[in-house]
Order: structure tokens, then sequence, then C-alpha cells
């Protein structure tokens, strides 16, 4: 996925989760920041980061926020960029077989799924989550408690007990991670309840992304650690 016009701008603070000032061009403006997460360890004061320009000056913030210089490593925080991302990426790596038919947003029981998907008699549901929390070349998640992700979690156990395939995507919005783990320090019940879907046959992947200033693609897949210290798990798929 690629953003049509971008422009570097410095942070300086964040009213509300909704949006930013930044320096642009000499000038104080705010922005539109598109992620409602807390991203406190990386949207600090002088930090270098990526504004998407609309190109429509009547729009209420004409830029949009989405990615941000942690030192040398760029992170995109575009909530929306791993739905998107996957959604070209599902289709042709393998990953859910030859040829899927992806379907974007379908609900089952009392939960809203990011895709449902039809393969070789496969039925499939698959929530993506996006990773931006980074310390010392581990990817985290979630930054903040999240009860919509624990339910979505337990949702697709529901799911497996029914007869569908289902699967937690982890799309890391950041490159050359050395793995992810769940952020058992900031959410025990979430970190419990992925450890628990593994156990009970939702299948965890874990997406690197390639990112660039001017968008995100996924590149691969990364190992993940359901507790550290212990050993390593991964799904490995490779393009056709």
């Amino acid at each position: 996925m690629e953003y049509e016009r971008t422009v570097r701008a410095e942070f300086v603070r964040r009213p509300n989760r909704f949006v930013a000032a930044v320096i642009l061009d000499g000038d104080e403006i705010l922005v539109h920041v598109k992620n409602t997460g807390r991203c406190r360890e990386i949207l600090v004061p002088g930090a270098t980061v990526i504004l998407s320009d609309s190109g429509n000056p009547d729009r209420k913030y004409r830029y949009d926020l989405v990615a941000v210089y942690k030192g040398d490593l760029l992170v995109n925080i575009d909530s929306q960029a791993p739905n998107r991302a996957f959604a070209s990426y599902a289709r042709g790596s393998g990953i859910f077989g030859k040829s899927p038919e992806v379907h974007q947003e379908r609900t089952h029981g009392d939960s809203r799924f990011d895709f449902y998907v039809e393969s070789d008699g496969r039925r499939i549901f698959a929530e993506v989550k996006g990773v931006t929390l980074e310390n010392d070349g581990v990817c985290m998640f979630p930054d903040a408690p999240t009860e919509r992700g624990t339910k979505h979690v337990r949702g697709l156990v529901d799911c497996v007990r029914e007869g569908f395939d289902a699967y937690v995507v982890f799309v890391v919005q950041m490159c050359g991670m050395r793995y992810f783990t769940p952020n058992r320090e900031t959410d025990p019940v979430f970190s419990d309840a992925l450890k628990e879907a593994e156990r009970d046959g939702v299948r965890i992947v874990c997406l690197e992304c390639s990112v660039s200033e001017n968008g995100m693609e996924i590149v691969g897949t990364i190992p993940y650690r359901m507790d550290r210290g212990h050993s390593y798990s991964c799904l490995l798929y490779t393009s056709p």
C-alpha cells in the first residue's frame, strides 16, 4: 500500500488521541493521527514524523500522521495500513492456499472479524492486529489494554469449535525485528487469551513489513514467542 503524497514534519505534542501538533515548513499546524493507540514511546517531542497529504485544503485537517522515526527505525502507525497490506498479501502468499476467495469484514457470533476466506474447502476467519510497539528489536502487542482484542481472540476460538479455521495475524509495521511476543506487562488478559487460543487451534502468524515514507508492504514472516525465554514458534509461508 502506498500514499500518494508525503512530507516530513517535527512532532510537538498530541492534544488528544485523534490530533497532533507538528511543525511543517516552520509553522505549527494540527494534523489527524491515524492511530488511536497510545504510541507514547515513539510520538515524543522532536521526533520526525511522516504526513500524508490529502490534497484537500478544505478538509479540517489536511494532513494525516502515518509514520514516525524512532531513531533510525521507521514505524508506520496508520491503523488502516495492516488490513490494506494483508488484503494484498493474503491472495498470493500461499497462507490460505493457491486461489483463496478473500472477503473483508464478516460477522460471526457477536464479533466482526477482519477477513473471511474460502479456499480448498476450508472456511477461515482471520483477525489482523497492527503492531507498532518495539523494545530492543522485540515487537509487542498491545501497547494499551485491549478488551476488544481479547474478545476477538476468544471469538476465534468459538469459530474453531464450530469447524472453521481461524487465524490471528500480527502485522508488524516496521522491519528488522527479532521476534514478536504478546505484551503481558500491559495486558495479561489478552496474553492469556492468545495462549489459550493457540492451544485450542487458532493459528498465529506474525508478518514483517518493509516500511518507507511512502508506504508499507508485507515481506514475510517473523518468529513469535508466546512467553519470553521459551522456544520460538513460527508459521512460515512463501509466495508461490
